[in-house]
């Protein structure tokens, strides 16, 4: 647990960094991250005299259904986590949780921003979520495996490293690609570094939050972004899975995360921000790259 939350914040700095160097700047440190993390951890809170109790509790649930999610996904096979007792779907679920109370803490404030951001984070989460399950369904319909558990579905792909660059993989790891970055709130979906309201829409909903509320809100969408590049490097990367040595397996692990990151922040740096109205365009491009992963299953079985 400790290590996921250490490395969380990391990949958000090197994503930035690889902005900057490509548009000839310097960029802040990686490290930026967790330097804005402990500055809003030492700042006192400011909290509306019109929000409920959902306001104050709302970025701990974020955080920690986010980190919950994280620790079902094994790192290593060494450190299976809780993926002994959980299920692919738990982790959705999870997620869901987390994004709920946040969207109602955008509404409990009275804000109009807040509204509008609470909003527009359902209708992403509406637009993107059958894709996500449809790669979860096909990742589980290996006759194989014929489950959505995760210690089945990893234990599988250790044994069958060899199928990393398999058509099924490669269609899912496109897919699911494109469910991180929404999910994400990152470019071309939404811009986590803008706050034009026309715009906004993760960013919409924290608007009203300060100090260690907005650090845990911070920290917990650093984890979750990591949720889903923890299942790609992992699920549908099965390389170096099954290294005895318990760093050997970090390293692999780490060096896929960061091959992952750099691939998000090419298409950030060659995409712009889409118009609300044309997410469902996109929605449906991951959602039929999902579709051809799922034909393919039965086709190739």
């Amino acid at each position: 647990m400790f290590f996921l939350l250490l490395i969380a914040p990391l990949f958000t700095g090197i994503i930035r960094k690889i902005k900057s160097k490509i548009q000839h700047k310097i960029g802040a440190s990686v490290f930026q991250p967790y330097y804005d993390l402990i500055k809003l951890l030492k700042k006192d809170l400011v909290v509306s005299s019109t929000s409920s109790w959902i306001y104050n509790v709302a970025p701990y649930v974020y955080f920690i259904t986010s980190l919950a999610a994280v620790m079902c996904l094994p790192v290593v096979y060494q450190f299976k986590g809780f993926s002994f007792y959980t299920d692919l779907l738990v982790i959705v679920y999870l997620l869901v949780a987390g994004r709920i109370f946040m969207a109602l803490a955008g509404l409990d404030t009275g804000s109009t921003f807040g509204g509008m951001g609470s909003s527009r984070e359902l209708l992403v989460s509406a637009l993107v979520e059958p894709a996500l399950f449809l790669i979860i369904i096909t990742v589980g319909a290996n006759p194989e495996i014929a489950s959505t558990s995760v210690f089945s579905i990893y234990d599988y792909a250790v044994k069958n490293s060899s199928s990393t660059f398999s058509t099924i993989n490669i269609l899912l790891f496109a897919a699911m690609l494109m469910v991180m970055i929404a999910e994400s709130s990152r470019i071309p979906v939404d811009d986590p570094s803008t706050h034009l309201e026309l715009t906004m829409v993760h960013e919409a909903m924290t608007l009203e939050y300060s100090g260690r509320h907005l650090a845990f809100i911070e920290m917990g969408t650093y984890i979750k972004q990591l949720v889903f590049m923890t299942f790609m490097a992992n699920i549908l990367i099965p390389v170096g899975l099954n290294m005895e040595n318990i760093l050997a397996g970090l390293g692999i692990y780490l060096l896929k995360l960061i091959i992952i990151t750099f691939l998000v922040g090419f298409i950030e740096i060659n995409t712009v921000k889409f118009r609300l109205f044309s997410l469902p365009n996109y929605a449906v491009i991951a959602l039929i790259i999902a579709v051809l992963g799922f034909l393919t299953r039965f086709v190739l079985r």
